[in-house]
């Protein structure tokens, strides 16, 4: 299998795969990884052409939370694929209150407020200090801003994404926290995601659809029972629905702009010195502390 595109989908990517809007299905497999099994991986035919589909938290529902998804067999597979570039999403909670509910987002930076997750490739070896002064791809950030904007919907080009562990949600003493340390948004699921993707020199970068205010950023009465426990309102609930519908037309959009580029940024040479120095080869898979 040789395919240069991938879209890793976040949450309500198992949705879009029961109504199976994405395109034509031509297989799914799971690939088994020195890190375990990769989740499974789709394989859609569409006018965008051929890609790969994972979703990250499960096929029929929410199944599996941010801190004990498999990233790097995940991202493993993808490369071993032929994946090149990865697309990826992400609902998170607002600390930055000029950004709305169901608003889009191309986040720019990250925070890593992660513990004790498998955040290398390169565990025990002398490689993997590189540098991460844009965590996200630069031509993958441009075409995702263009897909949104053509759509003619709410979105903003730029944000700091803060990683939490999880699977709780964030106390309001901690969200301000993330707020004074320079935060936009709050999340589980892009580290090491984004990371182990530069690792394998593979373009990543992620569009954000915006599902709540985060703890403490706006009052909210505890509602027992409720998806977020009441901070979301029956109005936001609807906009979030309303964007989530809106990721085929806009996956389609920014696969066809990706398909007629070839790469041109650093991320693919994200390990350069360290072929030149001769400590790794050409071929990824001896770069790896397998385990």
């Amino acid at each position: 299998m040789n395919i240069p595109l991938a879209v890793i989908g976040g949450s309500g990517a198992y949705h879009l795969l029961a109504e199976q809007t994405l395109g034509r299905e031509i297989e799914c497999t799971v690939l088994k990884t020195p890190f375990g099994d990769s989740a499974p991986l789709h394989r859609f035919e569409s006018e965008a052409g051929e890609f790969l589909f994972l979703s990250r938290h499960g096929e029929k529902d929410y199944s599996l939370t941010a801190p004990f998804v498999n990233y790097r067999a995940n991202i493993y597979a993808l490369k071993e694929c032929g994946v090149l570039r990865i697309v990826s999403w992400s609902g998170p909670g607002i600390i930055n209150t000029r950004f709305k509910p169901g608003d889009f987002v191309v986040p720019h930076d990250l925070l890593d407020e992660t513990r004790n997750r498998e955040s290398t490739f390169f565990k025990n070896k002398g490689v993997g200090f590189i540098r991460q002064s844009e965590p996200f791809c630069p031509e993958i950030r441009s075409v995702l801003h263009d897909a949104v904007h053509d759509l003619g919907v709410v979105h903003h080009e730029s944000a700091v994404y803060a990683c939490t562990q999880g699977p709780r949600l964030e106390t309001p003493a901690e969200i301000r926290k993330l707020r004074l340390l320079g935060a936009d948004l709050v999340g589980m699921t892009l580290v090491p995601e984004a990371f182990l993707a530069r690792e394998l020199e593979m373009c990543y970068a992620s569009l954000c659809y915006l599902t709540n205010y985060a703890e403490g950023v706006t009052p909210r009465k505890f509602q027992t029972g409720q998806l977020f426990e009441g901070m979301q309102t029956d109005v936001e609930r609807a906009q979030v629905g309303d964007s989530i519908k809106r990721f085929p037309a806009l996956l389609r959009n920014s696969l066809l702009a990706l398909r007629e580029t070839d790469p041109a940024c650093h991320c693919q040479d994200a390990l350069r010195r360290y072929k030149d120095k001769g400590m790794i080869g050409e071929d990824w898979r001896t770069w790896l502390g397998l385990p």
